[in-house]
């Protein structure tokens, strides 16, 4: 296969139900760079941060405690945009979000550049990144679940692993090109904020060609097309419909609220929000961890390209597992989430001994690697869990969950660091071993998901 070909799941005929549609090539693009661009910019966040907080001379624990605001509204914020997403359309959600993305990252960028200028204070910057980052949090969190809910819809329960691996893969590549690209956009006249102002242009292109070229998919408009596959509907088809013909999308009152103490999605969710806050939490190290290891606080600047290479390196590993591990082992959801802990606590081993830029990679490699594995294994597994009908609410509840492990996790692992490494990592570990038990007790079976059924 050409490596700019689609994977076969969404060029694949429709199910034998009859619930499904194949997406075509245009259109698969488009998602996969909404998700690509937010992803390659917070990653490109990430391989500056750890430089810009030494260069204002503020503390790592608030250098990561200015991301927790805008966490905690994602977490609030996805289930609402989701809800939204199934009566205005996931396009236009996905167009919010892009917003949020850019908004954001502007404004973000602009409060860095007087920081590191003198115009104020440190903490003052910290403060005024805090409020433009939750930007991020309120809208940007509208895109990632109307993304997922509208290929979950359009997919048959057989092949929703691996279709909803594909779009997490987008933050995978999305992720090895942030870390690569950031020290490349960092540019004289701005230095260490560049990326910020080169990712917002970045979404603005993304977003001019999301705007003109997806087709709308708001109840107000009639469907047209293969896509038209009614993701709210028990008996959706993949046929083209007349175009005065009636979208059940525009009936997503009839659907039941879906609660988070629902005991078909509960094993999923806590493994969600455990594995999430061990993910988060290594990722909240992992910048300060290269500064200290290698000798680098006292060049705040030269920090950038190694910890770029180190994000790099996990990225690709993640990238490895849902392009390569999942697909070639086919991996069912529990499956996915078992061996991805596993892989991820002995990654977190290697780092936390690690002394050298080798083995500091080669531990974020096999640690990211496994979070590779248990993202869209926890993700599929919340889907499959729940009817075709409630997917946009799964969805919701899902982005919800990965929002709500950034709140505290990044800021309490890097102060848990702080006080003593092998404390901080000693918790991550241990919140590893909690998902793979629970997955062992809790965990509905991979054979039992998949299995087709009227919903």
């Amino acid at each position: 296969m050409n490596r700019s070909d689609p994977p076969p799941i969404l060029q694949s005929e429709a199910a034998a139900s009859g619930t499904t549609s194949s997406l075509p090539r245009g259109r698969v693009l488009l998602l996969f760079m909404v998700m690509l661009v937010t992803a390659a910019g917070n990653t490109a966040m990430q391989s500056v941060m750890p430089s810009i907080g030494t260069a204002l001379k503020v503390q790592d624990f608030w250098i990561s405690l200015a991301y927790t605001w805008s966490a905690l509204l994602w977490m609030i914020c996805a289930p609402m945009w989701a809800r939204r997403s199934d009566k205005r359309g996931r396009k236009a959600m996905m167009g919010i979000g892009l917003l949020g993305f850019i908004s954001s990252f502007s404004l973000c960028g602009l409060a860095l550049y007087l920081g590191l200028h003198g115009w104020i204070s440190g903490l003052a910057t910290l403060l005024v990144f805090a409020l433009f980052r939750s930007l991020y949090g309120w809208f940007g969190s509208a895109a990632p679940p109307a993304v997922q809910a509208y290929v979950a819809s359009r997919t048959s329960r057989e092949q929703r692993t691996q279709a909803l691996s594909l779009i997490s893969s987008s933050f995978g590549l999305g992720t090895v090109l942030g870390p690569a690209l950031a020290p490349l956009l960092i540019f004289p006249a701005l230095g260490l904020v560049s990326p910020f102002i080169a990712f917002a242009l970045i979404a603005l292109v993304v977003l001019i060609a999301l705007r003109t070229r997806l087709p709308d998919d708001t109840p107000a408009f009639a469907g047209k097309g293969d896509v038209m596959a009614a993701p709210f509907s028990a008996n959706s088809d993949s046929r083209s419909r007349r175009p005065d013909a009636e979208s059940d999308d525009a009936l997503p009152g009839e659907v039941a609220k879906l609660s988070w103490r629902d005991p078909r999605l509960r094993p999923w969710l806590i493994a969600g929000l455990t594995g999430g806050h061990a993910q988060a939490a290594v990722m909240g190290i992992v910048g300060f961890l290269v500064l200290d290891r290698l000798g680098l606080r006292g060049d705040p600047t030269a920090g950038a390209g190694p910890t770029g290479l180190v994000l790099m390196a996990g990225a690709l590993a993640t990238l490895l597992a849902q392009w390569g591990l999942i697909p070639l082992l086919q991996l069912g959801p529990r499956a996915s989430c078992l061996w991805g802990m596993v892989l991820a606590c002995v990654g977190v081993g290697l780092l936390s001994v690690a002394g050298d830029l080798h083995t500091i990679t080669m531990g974020l490699a096999l640690a990211s690697m496994g979070f590779g594995l248990f993202r869209p294994g926890f993700t599929a597994g919340a889907s499959l869990a729940v009817s075709r009908a409630e997917q946009g609410q799964s969805a919701g509840i899902v982005a919800s969950v990965n929002g709500a492990a950034y709140i505290v996790a990044p800021a309490v692992g890097v102060w848990l660091y702080g006080h003593s490494p092998w404390i901080g990592f000693g918790v991550i570990e241990l919140l590893c071993i909690t998902v793979i038990v629970l997955g062992f007790k809790g965990m509905t079976s991979d054979d039992s998901l998949i299995e087709t059924r009227r919903t």
